[in-house]
């Protein structure tokens, strides 16, 4: 008897495989396309489409130009590169480092194998004042609670013109409260 169960039991497991198995795999379920949907979207959200621009505003001022001439609450335009640190990103945020242009990444140095080039570790004595804070608002004035490398499509090196009100710490630190970015090709 034992035996008979078990050879049912088992005859019922390898038709229930095989039923599975028959099934079409170039039939996509309902979950599947909304994943690869999701997956293979490029188009901005809506918050990202309110912020990038397509094309640069004029008047960009370089980080150290920036740093030495904007006044706290005074509208700029600054230009930069994505970097001064191993982590340029605020995670979970829209917010970001960016980096004079006239300093170079390691990437920039012939010869230089830097696995983390946006560090800018060959620059650290010129760094502390050629860096910018760049953190990405809404209409409101209020920092976006979204990832800058996803909201915008950035990584480390990109050059960026953020446009924005430039707010001054105590030290001359510069942050720019940006509601617009162009992402330079």
């Amino acid at each position: 008897m034992k035996r008979l169960m078990f050879s049912s039991l088992f005859l019922s497991a390898v038709c229930l495989t095989a039923v599975g198995c028959g099934q079409s795999s170039t039939e996509p379920t309902a979950s599947s396309d909304a994943n690869s949907a999701a997956e293979s979207a490029t188009e901005p959200t809506a918050a990202a489409s309110e912020i990038i621009l397509t094309s640069e505003p004029a008047g960009a001022k370089e980080v150290i130009a920036a740093r030495e001439s904007s006044k706290d609450e005074e509208e700029v335009i600054v230009v930069g590169r994505i970097g001064g640190s191993e982590n340029p990103w605020i995670d979970g945020r829209a917010a970001f480092s960016i980096v004079d242009n006239s300093l170079k990444a390691c990437s920039d140095i012939p010869g230089d194998g830097c696995e983390k080039p946006w560090d800018y570790c060959c620059e650290t004595d010129k760094l502390p004042g050629a860096t910018a804070l760049v953190k990405v608002v809404d209409a409101d004035g209020t920092l976006i609670k979204e990832d800058a490398r996803k909201l915008l499509n950035l990584k480390e090196l990109q050059t960026v013109v953020v446009k924005g009100k430039a707010k001054r710490d105590d030290s001359g630190n510069l942050t720019v409260f940006a509601n617009q970015v162009f992402v330079r090709k």
